[in-house]
Protein backbone atom coordinates (compact mmCIF):
# COMPACT_ATOMS: atom_id res chain seq x y z
CA UNK A 1 0.00 0.00 0.00
CA UNK A 2 1.26 3.28 -1.18
CA UNK A 3 1.63 6.27 1.41
CA UNK A 4 -1.65 7.73 -0.89
CA UNK A 5 -3.36 4.94 -0.24
CA UNK A 6 -2.65 4.67 3.53
CA UNK A 7 -3.52 8.15 3.51
CA UNK A 8 -6.98 7.27 1.71
CA UNK A 9 -8.01 4.67 3.64
CA UNK A 10 -7.42 6.56 7.11
CA UNK A 11 -9.20 9.61 5.78
CA UNK A 12 -12.00 7.21 4.89
CA UNK A 13 -11.98 5.54 8.40
CA UNK A 14 -11.91 8.58 10.55
CA UNK A 15 -15.76 9.18 9.88
CA UNK A 16 -18.20 7.52 11.63
CA UNK A 17 -20.71 6.69 9.62
CA UNK A 18 -18.25 5.20 6.70
CA UNK A 19 -16.89 2.99 9.59
CA UNK A 20 -20.67 1.73 10.06
CA UNK A 21 -21.23 1.43 6.19
CA UNK A 22 -17.92 -0.73 6.00
CA UNK A 23 -18.87 -3.06 8.73
CA UNK A 24 -22.19 -3.97 7.01
CA UNK A 25 -20.61 -4.81 3.22
CA UNK A 26 -17.88 -6.29 4.75
CA UNK A 27 -20.99 -8.89 6.09
CA UNK A 28 -22.35 -9.09 2.70
CA UNK A 29 -23.38 -6.97 -0.36
CA UNK A 30 -25.79 -4.18 0.20
CA UNK A 31 -27.76 -1.54 -2.28
CA UNK A 32 -26.69 1.60 -2.00
CA UNK A 33 -30.39 2.14 -1.62
CA UNK A 34 -30.38 -0.28 1.56
CA UNK A 35 -27.46 1.32 3.11
CA UNK A 36 -29.16 4.97 2.84
CA UNK A 37 -32.27 3.68 4.55
CA UNK A 38 -30.39 2.77 7.39
CA UNK A 39 -29.02 6.36 8.00
CA UNK A 40 -30.79 9.73 9.16
CA UNK A 41 -29.43 11.79 6.58
CA UNK A 42 -29.95 11.93 2.29
CA UNK A 43 -29.59 9.20 -0.04
CA UNK A 44 -26.94 11.27 -1.53
CA UNK A 45 -25.13 11.95 1.45
CA UNK A 46 -24.94 8.41 1.84
CA UNK A 47 -23.61 7.97 -1.61
CA UNK A 48 -21.15 10.12 -0.92
CA UNK A 49 -20.03 8.35 2.10
CA UNK A 50 -19.55 5.12 0.04
CA UNK A 51 -17.78 6.98 -2.80
CA UNK A 52 -15.26 8.20 -0.24
CA UNK A 53 -14.90 4.42 0.79
CA UNK A 54 -14.66 2.98 -3.06
CA UNK A 55 -12.15 4.98 -3.83
CA UNK A 56 -9.97 4.49 -0.80
CA UNK A 57 -10.74 0.72 -2.30
CA UNK A 58 -12.24 -0.49 1.16
CA UNK A 59 -15.41 -0.94 -0.87
CA UNK A 60 -16.36 -1.91 -4.58
CA UNK A 61 -19.89 -1.25 -6.33
CA UNK A 62 -21.20 -2.78 -9.15
CA UNK A 63 -24.38 -2.42 -10.99
CA UNK A 64 -27.30 -5.11 -11.16
CA UNK A 65 -30.18 -3.31 -13.13
CA UNK A 66 -30.94 -0.31 -11.71
CA UNK A 67 -29.15 -0.85 -8.42
CA UNK A 68 -25.77 -0.39 -7.30
CA UNK A 69 -24.66 -2.93 -5.12
CA UNK A 70 -21.81 -2.30 -2.74
CA UNK A 71 -19.20 -4.75 -0.83
CA UNK A 72 -16.54 -4.56 1.20
CA UNK A 73 -13.35 -5.15 0.48
CA UNK A 74 -11.81 -7.62 2.69
CA UNK A 75 -8.08 -7.89 1.29
CA UNK A 76 -7.93 -4.09 1.14
CA UNK A 77 -9.17 -4.07 5.38
CA UNK A 78 -6.23 -6.48 5.55
CA UNK A 79 -3.89 -4.36 4.32
CA UNK A 80 -4.88 -1.65 7.24
CA UNK A 81 -4.41 -4.48 9.51
CA UNK A 82 -0.86 -5.58 8.06
CA UNK A 83 0.48 -1.58 8.15
CA UNK A 84 -0.72 -1.41 12.18
CA UNK A 85 0.63 -4.40 12.75
CA UNK A 86 3.83 -3.27 11.31
CA UNK A 87 3.40 -0.03 13.78
CA UNK A 88 2.57 -1.65 16.94
CA UNK A 89 6.01 -3.81 16.22
CA UNK A 90 7.40 -0.76 16.17
CA UNK A 91 6.42 1.00 19.13
CA UNK A 92 6.74 -2.67 20.77
CA UNK A 93 10.35 -2.75 19.92
CA UNK A 94 11.15 0.90 21.41
CA UNK A 95 9.37 0.12 24.67
CA UNK A 96 11.38 -3.35 24.95
CA UNK A 97 14.59 -0.90 24.47
CA UNK A 98 13.25 1.56 27.29
CA UNK A 99 12.94 -0.87 29.53
CA UNK A 100 15.98 -2.87 28.98
CA UNK A 101 17.68 0.73 29.39
CA UNK A 102 15.65 1.17 32.84
CA UNK A 103 17.07 -2.27 33.96
CA UNK A 104 20.45 -1.34 33.40
CA UNK A 105 20.31 1.93 35.32
CA UNK A 106 18.59 0.09 38.75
Amino acid sequence: MTEEQADAVFRALADRTRRDILRRVLAGEHSVSALAAGYPMSFAAVQKHVAVLERSGLLTKRRHGREQLASGDVEAVRSVASMLDELEAVWLGRIARIDALLDKEL
